[in-house]
Order: C-alpha cells, then sequence, then structure tokens
C-alpha cells in the first residue's frame, strides 16, 4: 500500500503529463494506482473538444474493456476520476508499461474517441521471500570465499521500487554477494569469510533482509539457518550455470524440455548424484518436472505464451555423502507464440433500424477486432459480407464503422444480415465472425394501388336502400401505418344530385353500397370514381374507375298513347282484312320487358260460338275484319284489347274500342272506303308503300349489319396484342326472340353504354329473326353483389342526349320486323341503338309515334 505521498507533487506531475500528450494529438492521462476515489485525472470534455452543456444531450458515454468501472467521468464538468481502487499488479502484472484503455463515445453525430489513462507504480508490495526459512548444509571443508546460492526475494513492483538490496545480520563466518543486474546473472550468495568448524559451531543462524529501492523503502526477511557438515567435501557441479530454452506455447505433455547433468569429484556414495527443483518462478512449478536421476526437465501442464512468456527454474543437484553436497544452475525457458488464440469481434452502438431513404455513409454500427496472440498472430484484418449495400471503414487501430454504401428498399430487401469476419496473419490463419442484423425502416414511397383501373358493375333497378354492391381493394408495398389504407369517393354530381346521395364507400373495407333504389328509367349508368389513401406522411394515392350499370326490372306496365276515342264508325260494306282502328301503347321498361303483344279478350269474341268479325295484330295493334260484315253483326260493337309485356311477371293494360256498324248500301269499293274514314283510307293508301319500305328496310339492316362486322373486325386485329380480336376471350353471347335477336359481349371495354363523361364510346346491337331463344350467361366483369343482376338487359342502349337528333327508318306492319335508330351527337357520348319496328299509319302519323317514345328507349307499338 502506498505510504506517505505528498499530493501536490503528484498532481502537478500529472497535469504536466496530460498537458504533453495533449499537444502531441492523443489524449493520455497518468494516474498513481491505489489512488483514493474521486482523485482528479484530467479535464477530458475540455481536451476532446467537447462543451459541457453537450455532454448529457449527445449521450456520452465511456467504456474501457475488460476494466470494470475503475475511471468516471462527471457529466457536470466533464472532469475524469477515480472510481474505485486501482492495483497496477493486478492489472498489468509485472509489465513494464500499464495502461488504461477507454473508448469515449457521443451522438449527433456520432463519434468516437480513444483516451489512454497511464497507471504509475507506488512502492505499495514488499519483498517477498518464497520460504520463510531457508537451510543450508554447508561442510566444514569448505575453503573461505566459497559461494553459497541463496534464493532472493520478489518485489510485485516495478522500476526502483523493485530494486532490491540486501543485509545480512552481523556473524563472522559469512558475507553476502549481491547480482549484479536485474537478471540475476550473478546470484545472491553467501560468501564464507573463513573456514567452519563444525565441533566449534555446528549450526548458524542468520537474518537475511531485502530492501527496496521505494521511498519509503520496505522490507521482507528469511531465516537462514546453516549445518556445518563434515568432510565430503566436493559439491556437484554443473556444466554451466545457467541454461536458455525455447519452448513452443502449447507443447505437449512429457515433452523434453532439457537434459541436465551435474558432476561430483567425490567417488562412491559422495559422487552420486540426485536431481530436484527448487523453485520455478513465475508460479509454475506444476508446469514442470524434473526426474530426480538422469535429470530431465519435461513439460507437465499447458504452457500459454498470453499467460507467461518466461520461466526461470532453479535446479539443485545433491551426491548422496554424508553429510551431502549440492551443485546448483538455472534454467531459463523462453515460451515462443503460436497463432492459438482466434480473433475476437464486438460490435456496439447499433443504430437500428435503418431508413430505407437513409444517405450514403450513414453509421450503422461500430466494430472492435482483437486478438491475444503477438506479431503476425495477432494482426487481424475485418472484412464483411459481399453483395450488400454496407461497407467496414477503419476509424482507428482495430476499431471499424459499419456504413451504408449504397441505396436501400424495404419492399425489395427487408432486413440484412450481415457476417463480419476477422481474419488474423498467422499460418495457418485463424478467423472469427459476428453477426449483425440490419432492419430497414420503411418509408411511405409506394401508392396504393388497384388491380385494375376500371370496373363494371351490374345493379338491379329498385333495388334495397344501402345494399352492397362491389368491393374495391387496393394494395400497398409499405408496412404498418404507411400500408394503411382507406377508400373515398371522388365527390361529383350527377345532374343536379351530389354523387354522395347515390352511393357511398366504406372507409377500411372498400365496400361500395347504394344509398338508395335506382331507376333505370332515370338513371341507366352511373360512373364515379373511388380514391385509395395510405395513412404515410406525406400520404399517397390512386383512383379507379367503377361504372355501375342499372339493370331493367319489369316495373312499368304499358301505357295506352294516346287516349283512344270513345267510338269509331265502321261501314257494314267493310270486307275482310280491312283495318278499321289501331290501339297504340308503350312500355318505360327495355328489352323483353318493353315487348308489348296485343290480344282480344272473350267478352269481345262473337255471341252463340260464332267466329268474331274482328281481330288483333298481336304485335302492332291494329284491329282488322276477320271477314265481311253483314246484317246479322250488331250495330255495335266492343272489344277489350288486353296490352301486355314479355316480363316476369308479366304486366297488362285494358283498351276499350267502340266500333258503330254503318249501313252504307251497296256503294263502289272505292266509296266503301271513304265511308269506313280517314284512318282506313290512309291505311289503304299506305299498302303498296308498306312493302317498299319493308324492302329497304331489310336491305338496309342487313348492309349496316356486314359493314359493322367488317369494321369491327378490322379494329380488333389492329389493336394492340392483349386487347384486339386476335387475342382468344370469351365468345360473344347472341338471343333471340319471336320477334328478333341482339347481341352482347361480356368482356368488359370493348362493349359498354358511354356516360357523359371521357372519351366517346358506342354501343352497336344487331338483331335477327332467324335465330331460336337462348340463355345469358351467369358472370360479369368485376365483383358482382347479391343485388346485380345477369338478364338480357346487359344489352340496354343508352339515355339518348339532349340536343341529339333521333331519325327512324322506314317500318312496315310485320310483327318480326325490326328498325335501326341511330343517334348521332357532336358531343361524347352518341350511340347507335336498335328498337323495336314501328309500324306508321296512313297519314304519316310518324312525328306522333316518336313524340310518344320516352327516354329510356322503351319499346311500342300501334
Amino acid at each position: 500500500m502506498g505510504r506517505g505521498l505528498d499530493p501536490g507533487r503528484l498532481l502537478l506531475s500529472f497535469l504536466l503529463l496530460a498537458a504533453w500528450e495533449a499537444g502531441s494529438g492523443q489524449v493520455r492521462y497518468s494516474v498513481p494506482e491505489e489512488a483514493k476515489h474521486g482523485t482528479f485525472v484530467g479535464r477530458i470534455a475540455q481536451d476532446l473538444g467537447l462543451e459541457l452543456a453537450e455532454l448529457v444531450p449527445r449521450l456520452f458515454r465511456m467504456a474501457s474493456k475488460g476494466r470494470g468501472d475503475l475511471l468516471e467521468v462527471n457529466l457536470q464538468n466533464g472532469i475524469l476520476f477515480v472510481n474505485s481502487r486501482i492495483d497496477r499488479e493486478e492489472l498489468c502484472g509485472r509489465s513494464l508499461e500499464c495502461s488504461i484503455h477507454l473508448e469515449v463515445v457521443v451522438e449527433r453525430p456520432l463519434q468516437v474517441f480513444h483516451v489512454e489513462v497511464e497507471v504509475k507504480d507506488i512502492n505499495d508490495n514488499p519483498p517477498v521471500f518464497s520460504l520463510r526459512e531457508q537451510k543450508l548444509l554447508i561442510s566444514e571443508s569448505k575453503q573461505p570465499d566459497s559461494h553459497f546460492p541463496l534464493e532472493g526475494a520478489s518485489d510485485a513492483d516495478i522500476g526502483e521500487n523493485a530494486q532490491l538490496t540486501y543485509r545480512l545480520s552481523q556473524n563472522e563466518y559469512f558475507s553476502l554477494e549481491l547480482p549484479t543486474n536485474s537478471k540475476q546473472i550473478k546470484r545472491l550468495s553467501l560468501i564464507l569469510k573463513k573456514s567452519l568448524d563444525r565441533e566449534k559451531t555446528p549450526e548458524l543462524n542468520m537474518l537475511l533482509t531485502a530492501a527496496d529501492g521505494g521511498k519509503p523503502e520496505l522490507t521482507g526477511t528469511v531465516q537462514l539457518s546453516v549445518r556445518v557438515l563434515d568432510t565430503n567435501d566436493n559439491d556437484p557441479e554443473f556444466e554451466q550455470s545457467e541454461y536458455k530454452v525455447r519452448l513452443m506455447e502449447n507443447a505437449a505433455k512429457d515433452t523434453l524440455v532439457i537434459r541436465l547433468n551435474a558432476t561430483d569429484r567425490d567417488e562412491g556414495v559422495n559422487g552420486e548424484v540426485t536431481y530436484s527443483l527448487t523453485s520455478v518462478k513465475p508460479n509454475g512449478r506444476r508446469l514442470f518436472t524434473l526426474d530426480e536421476n538422469d535429470g530431465e526437465v519435461r513439460v507437465n501442464g499447458t504452457l500459454d505464451y498470453e499467460e507467461n512468456k518466461f520461466y526461470e527454474i532453479q535446479v539443485q543437484a545433491t551426491d548422496k555423502g554424508n553429510p551431502p553436497m549440492a551443485g546448483h544452475c538455472t534454467v531459463l525457458v523462453e515460451v515462443l507464440d503460436l497463432n492459438d488464440n482466434t480473433p475476437e469481434v464486438m460490435v456496439t452502438s447499433l443504430s437500428l433500424p435503418v431508413r430505407e431513404d437513409a444517405q450514403m455513409g450513414t453509421v450503422i454500427a461500430l466494430i472492435s477486432v482483437s486478438d491475444r496472440d503477438s506479431g503476425a498472430n495477432g494482426q487481424v484484418t475485418c472484412s464483411l459480407t459481399p453483395h450488400v449495400p454496407f461497407k467496414l471503414v477503419s476509424t482507428f487501430k482495430n476499431y471499424y464503422s459499419l456504413v451504408l454504401d449504397g441505396t436501400l428498399d424495404r419492399e425489395s430487401v427487408a432486413s440484412y444480415e450481415l457476417v463480419v469476419t476477422a481474419r488474423d496473419g498467422g499460418s495457418p490463419s485463424l478467423w472469427a465472425t459476428a453477426r449483425v442484423s440490419v432492419e430497414v425502416g420503411d418509408v411511405n414511397d409506394n401508392a396504393p394501388v388497384f388491380a385494375q383501373p376500371e370496373y363494371t358493375v351490374f345493379v338491379k333497378e329498385n333495388n334495397a336502400p344501402g345494399c352492397h354492391i362491389f368491393t374495391v381493394s387496393a394494395r400497398d408495398a409499405d408496412a404498418q401505418e404507411n400500408a394503411r389504407v382507406a377508400y373515398s369517393l371522388v365527390e361529383r354530381r350527377v345532374g343536379e344530385r351530389a354523387l354522395s346521395s347515390y352511393v357511398s364507400v366504406h372507409a377500411e373495407s372498400g365496400q361500395v353500397f347504394a344509398l338508395q333504389p335506382l331507376d333505370r328509367e332515370e338513371l341507366e349508368l352511373l360512373q364515379f370514381r373511388v380514391s385509395a389513401r395510405d395513412a404515410g406522411a406525406p400520404p399517397l394515392g390512386s383512383n379507379v374507375t367503377l361504372q355501375v350499370f342499372v339493370l331493367d326490372e319489369n316495373d312499368n306496365a304499358p301505357a295506352l298513347l294516346p287516349p283512344p276515342p270513345p267510338s269509331q264508325r265502321v261501314a257494314r260494306w267493310v270486307g275482310a282484312g280491312q283495318v278499321v282502328a289501331k290501339v297504340r301503347a308503350v312500355d318505360a321498361d327495355s328489352g323483353y320487358n318493353a315487348w308489348l303483344s296485343y290480344e282480344l279478350q272473350e267478352e269481345a269474341a262473337a255471341p252463340g260460338g260464332a267466329r268474331s268479325a274482328f281481330r288483333v295484330g298481336l304485335y302492332t295493334g291494329e284491329i282488322s275484319t276477320t271477314r265481311a260484315l253483314d246484317e246479322a253483326d250488331a250495330a255495335r260493337q266492343r272489344l277489350l284489347v288486353l296490352v301486355k309485356d314479355h316480363g316476369e311477371p308479366a304486366l297488362t293494360a285494358t283498351a276499350t274500342v267502340l266500333l258503330w256498324l254503318e249501313d252504307g248500301g251497296a256503294a263502289p269499293k272505292a266509296s266503301s272506303r271513304l265511308v269506313v274514314g280517314p284512318a282506313a283510307a290512309a291505311a289503304e293508301a299506305a299498302l303498296v308503300d308498306v312493302h317498299v319500305y319493308l324492302v329497304v328496310a331489310i336491305c338496309a339492316v342487313s348492309s349496316l349489319l356486314v359493314l359493322t362486322l367488317l369494321v369491327y373486325t378490322a379494329l380488333r386485329c389492329s389493336a394492340p396484342r392483349g386487347e384486339g380480336a386476335c387475342v382468344p376471350g370469351p365468345a360473344r353471347l347472341v338471343c333471340s326472340s319471336a320477334v328478333g335477336s341482339w347481341s352482347s359481349s361480356p368482356r368488359r371495354r370493348r362493349h359498354r353504354v358511354c356516360s357523359g363523361e371521357g372519351p366517346p364510346k358506342a354501343d352497336l346491337m344487331a338483331f335477327s329473326p332467324s335465330l331460336p331463344p337462348c340463355p345469358l350467361p351467369d358472370g360479369e366483369v368485376g365483383e358482382q353483389s347479391t343485388g346485380g343482376d345477369t338478364s338480357s338487359k346487359v344489352a340496354g342502349a343508352a339515355p339518348v342526349p339532349d340536343g341529339v337528333q333521333r331519325r327512324r327508318g322506314p317500318s312496315g306492319g310485320k310483327p318480326a320486323e325490326w328498325h335501326f335508330v341511330c343517334e348521332f351527337s357532336d358531343r361524347p357520348g352518341g350511340a347507335v341503338r336498335a328498337e323495336p319496328g314501328v309500324q306508321h299509319p296512313p297519314g304519316g302519323d310518324r312525328g306522333a309515334a316518336a313524340a310518344g317514345v320516352p327516354r329510356g328507349g322503351g319499346g311500342e307499338g300501334y
């Protein structure tokens, strides 16, 4: 333990040393061992160029590898002080240099400083002898100036504190011979000053004192007990007093170290020599064995260069004389280093996770490596897993920084498993690895994406309010909040009402709901956009278009128009097949639901089961005679005409027609026709025109159909691959009935009714009366809700925009005839439509017929 040190002088010397070290470019301090807790070491914050106010915000911290908490820093004043007891001998043994290496780390930005604190030795260890008593056997025949080796003392201190001097208690026979250097080539010995006389002095006890060079000095003593032997006056002698041997560490057990040989000039038992180990320094007695007969020194344990580099073995050779004589020698064993220690890798200060938009050069972790071997065996190089966006940068000897060396994309690689390999320079080299898991933090760099840019939805009209009609779904490649998608409508006005009054979308699930019953006769197509936006900062989003087609249901009964006159007069001379009246009706629905048929009710039949004199055209509504009228027919004929559509279930309307039969005599045919009235005369005059118009209409329809198919096929084949007609796709569906057929295609975006938005679109439907009826497909494009419909109304035409000119071709009275009505417009949304043929009454009643067709494409007949 230290005694009587001058604190003022020590503090001054330490400050001068610290100032010199700071000037040389490296921060170094010194502190005496056994200093008290709180002893000032240095102003570390000031010497490192750090402000006191930034120590805590920058997370100032200090680490010492394997040194515990010997030193500490006061974060209030930046002073490095002694925190716990420092024992230099415990830290460094007998090494001449003893330092504590500190690693100071601050963040924001990350900086690493290396500080070395030298531990100064104080004289706190007294000299110590290995034995309490040393016994010497000395023959009385020994001549003056004879030397008798003694085992000296050892001092755990270094330098002057370990320089030992010896004193021998006063006696008349012996004096001391002191060693000449630290290696003790000339050993501590007793010198015989005058001959011994066993009979006078058989035993001699002396006190040997060892004192070190410290101030104040410390001492140790050993008792010397000398026994004077009788006449065996020759000692065993070795060939040399000191032997030097080099031995590889990790040498196998029983490896021969050296074979010693001592000779004794005496004869007989006085010349027979046995060997023994007197001491092995430092603390290595168990590592070596000595054969007492042949003098072979062998390895008995594991030699470790990193633990001890040198061993000093004291060997004594003793003869068998009476008394026995002994000779001594020293074996110095130097242990040579082998590459038997793998490097050690330590990863500290991980900054995880790493944002995917981090800049190149960002420090991820600090890595330190070490190897207990020496020379090339202790030189370590570091490498990193190849083909990764990271690299190692050397910052100090055996210290590295793991930094970003490329761009990161969490959606491509979410984490990296890095392997840091440390390899020494030995032969063969040894290596060690450390794994570093680097997780990539997400940045909101991906917008939600829909599977397709547009969806088509079919919904039956008269749906329940709040019914689910479709579900949109968008995927975001980001993670956590950046991938949480919210859906909303892109608000716009539909006519005079807001879009949100028709539909709504659930923000989380993407379910689209119809808020009110839809009416196809009012709204055939509702086109709107749904927006998907993530919860990132800033948020990203995208839109998808939904086209909602409202499918027709039979919810409108046939309507008679205009109201028929209360009665009509018919001449009795009218012949069979003459048209005497006509019932006109229209249905606001479309397709089959708007296809009307006419029939006479039973009470219109002739009394007594006779054949009725009148019939009604099944699809024209024309009332004509079935035979020539005669006097037996009642003058007042009341006809009930039932008008019925083809919906499921069918809806009907009833028209009552009153006919008054007038007697006109046997007038000529021409005069008789005039009596019938203006309607009959006009019908007779138009018979010739009807046939002409019919032929022209059939030719026009056929030509237009062929031309349309040719143009459509050419456009499909010339379109980009994947969209044209040359790519396999679902077949076109053709449906027919007794009066014609129409076709539709389930392929999305090929045939669709256009709305008032977007580029011009067209939908063409061709009808032919020659095909049998067929069912419609079950599936539709997109995700269809339970309220959807897959009926033939897929082919319904779009409503006619305001300002569009409507033109009709000529029509006939045959029930199986259909005509094209082409709607032309100079704005987007023009369409080509097909409607049932119209039979116009003689006299040019086409304008009235056309005016009776409501917007929405209902069928009509007369």
